[in-house]
This record gives C-alpha cells, sequence and structure tokens, in this order.
C-alpha cells in the first residue's frame, strides 16, 4: 500500500529549474513513467515562447521522485491570471506512480493558485484524478489519433478511394515540399498567420514556435507547401516517444481546389511512418465539427480528453472562444490587416490559458 504520511511536495521555480541536476532527474522521471508532454521540455519551451512564469510541483517519497506537475501562471490585464498545466499543449497534467502522490500534488496546485490569487488551476488530463477541489470540467472535446501502420503502402491501402483521390491531385500540382527548422518558420508562419486571422483568432507568435524547436532539436520540424514561391500550406510536428503530434497546422483557403491541405497530411504521416512512430496525433477537436471529421477521413479515433479545474472567480465557459461575448470580436479580428495581426495578436493570445 502507498502512504500519503513520508510524501513530500517540493515547488521549483526560477532558475532552480534550470540546475542540471533537477533536469535531468526531471527527464529520468518523466521517461519512466511515459510523461512526455509534462517533461522539462514542453513547459521551458512554452513559457519561454509565451512569456508566462513556470513552476514545477514534485512529489518525492523517501528521497524519490514519485511524482511531477508543470504549472504556468498565464498573466493578462485583458483576461486575469490562471495556472495551467500547460497552455498550447493538449495534453498534460499530473504524473504520479500513484493516487496519494496524485492527491499530493493536486493539493499543493491548488494552494498555489490561491496563493497566486488566479481564476482557475486547469488540469489537462486525459483520465480524470478524483479530487475534491477540482470542481468542474471539460470533456466536449476528444483526441484524434491514428495507429499508424508499419508502412506508408499499408497506409495507403487503409485510406478510402476518395482520400486517395484527392492526395493524387494534390501530387499533380506543382506544390514543393520543404522540411526543416528555423530555415523554414517564416514560410510556416506566414501561413499559420493568415489562417488564425480568417479564423478570427489572435496568432501566435514566431518566438514560441523558435523556441519549441530549441526545446525539441532532434524531434521537432516543419513542413511546408509552396508554389510559385508562395507558402500554401505549413505544420509544425513534434516525434515523441511512439506518438508523432501535429501542434499547428494551416492551409490558406485558396489552395483547397488543389488539395494543398491533404497533400501536406500524407506528407505528415508519411513522416511519421519513417521514423517508426506507432501513432499520429491530430490533435483535439469537438465530435462532428468539421476538423473533427477530417482527421476521421484518414482513419483517426476520438480517445478521451478530460481537462480538469478548480475554479476561484467565475466560469471555465467565459474563456472559451465560442462563448457568445466574443462573436463580435472574432468578426472584427477577421477583417484586420495581417500584418497587423501578427503584431497585436501575441501579446493577447498569450495571456488566453
Amino acid at each position: 500500500m502507498t502512504s500519503a504520511t513520508d510524501l513530500q511536495i517540493e515547488q521549483v521555480q526560477g532558475e532552480a529549474l534550470k540546475e542540471p541536476k533537477f533536469l535531468a532527474a526531471w527527464s529520468q522521471f518523466t521517461d519512466q513513467a511515459a510523461g512526455f508532454y509534462s517533461c522539462a521540455a514542453w513547459l521551458l519551451a512554452t513559457s519561454q515562447g509565451l512569456n508566462h512564469d513556470p513552476h514545477v510541483l514534485v512529489a518525492r517519497r523517501g528521497g524519490q521522485w514519485v511524482g511531477v506537475l508543470p504549472l504556468s501562471l498565464v498573466r493578462s490585464a485583458l483576461f486575469g491570471r490562471f495556472l495551467v498545466s500547460l497552455p498550447y499543449v493538449n495534453t498534460a497534467g499530473v504524473v504520479a506512480c500513484d493516487t496519494a502522490a496524485a492527491v499530493g500534488l493536486i493539493d499543493r496546485a491548488v494552494a498555489l493558485a490561491d496563493e497566486l490569487d488566479v481564476r482557475f488551476l486547469e488540469l489537462r488530463h486525459e483520465r480524470p484524478v478524483e479530487h475534491p477541489r477540482l470542481n468542474q470540467q471539460r470533456t466536449d472535446k476528444v483526441h484524434m489519433r491514428l495507429l499508424l501502420p508499419d508502412s506508408s503502402e499499408m497506409l495507403w491501402k487503409a485510406l478510402s478511394p476518395k482520400v486517395r483521390n484527392q492526395i493524387r491531385k494534390g501530387q499533380k500540382q506543382d506544390f514543393e515540399i520543404h522540411w526543416g527548422g528555423l530555415e523554414v518558420l517564416n514560410e510556416f508562419y506566414a501561413v499559420f498567420s493568415r489562417n488564425m486571422r480568417d479564423l478570427g483568432t489572435p496568432v501566435f507568435s514566431q518566438k514560441l514556435f523558435s523556441s519549441l524547436l530549441e526545446g525539441f532539436p532532434e524531434s521537432a520540424e516543419f513542413c511546408t507547401l509552396t508554389t510559385a514561391g508562395r507558402a500554401a500550406a505549413g505544420s509544425l510536428l513534434i516525434h515523441g516517444p511512439g506518438v508523432t503530434q501535429v501542434p499547428s497546422a494551416s492551409a490558406l483557403r485558396e489552395f483547397n481546389r488543389q488539395n494543398a491541405n491533404m497533400l501536406m497530411y500524407w506528407q505528415l504521416l508519411c513522416r511519421a511512418i519513417e521514423r517508426g512512430q506507432k501513432t499520429f496525433d491530430f490533435g483535439r477537436s469537438s465530435q462532428d465539427s468539421n476538423t473533427y471529421r477530417f482527421k476521421k477521413q484518414w482513419g483517426a479515433e476520438g480517445e478521451p480528453a478530460v481537462w480538469q479545474y478548480y475554479v476561484r472567480k467565475g466560469d471555465i465557459s467565459e474563456m472559451r472562444p465560442e462563448s457568445a461575448k466574443y462573436r463580435l470580436l472574432i468578426k472584427t479580428w477577421q477583417r484586420l490587416p495581417v500584418p497587423l495581426t501578427r503584431w497585436i495578436g501575441p501579446p493577447i493570445v498569450r495571456g488566453i490559458p
């Protein structure tokens, strides 16, 4: 049996987070506990890229790590303060060896939320952790994931004739496919920032993406499609242990008829298979939404996403883009020049959990 009596919870922040000994212990624990999304690189890269204050809660028993919870303090003059694990990342939250460690970490996170006077604590789990202070949750979205075969030929045969036909149409266009790091960032960002404007959503800064490349030097890369010197589609891939995910991807609407997006995703899936990955994570989607159906056509299946909250002020629905109070703002944003949105968007979106 496990016991909470000898459990110790430590809060680490500031320069102590970057101590080599601490980082090594953190990496060793998350590697063993399959806690890729709660590893040091995610917290440090997103905190640097979004200008958030990082905190880490560590649970130890007998001097050994038995749990970890990375957290970012999100601050905004417009929206308030939030404690999140983790912004930009679909899955994070508590990684623990046992229930006592998980509860102890959440106890300390709740206390930290009180100390920092945030509106709410948000833990982006896939399975719920029972805790009396977690008083709200969201389960309206699912992670869309595809189990990958051993070869691209096997994947091709598994696709429907409609999907294969769309990929072939894209292959017949004059798209050039580029893979790379910082040298491809501008191409990717030209598409991504335009698409976010069209959606009425403030865009992340280029700093976030360069920070992710720096944080995952061996496993993060961009894929872009260009034609006549113009970027038509772009995506960021991060290859984790056994799983390739696409945290950000966009294609310009005027290239829909040329099937740029279909061709790009075929390239992404083949890339994951080439690297020997077992799963492709398309990201979260609302069930039966357009993005859900897009991912479903590739064979992806929905897996639970359970985001849990300790709410101190207001309601979690107030911060969702589908909230009625944001409809006019979204329509206004869609009419702004793209260069303007690249300038004013990042300071806004960094304050949205």
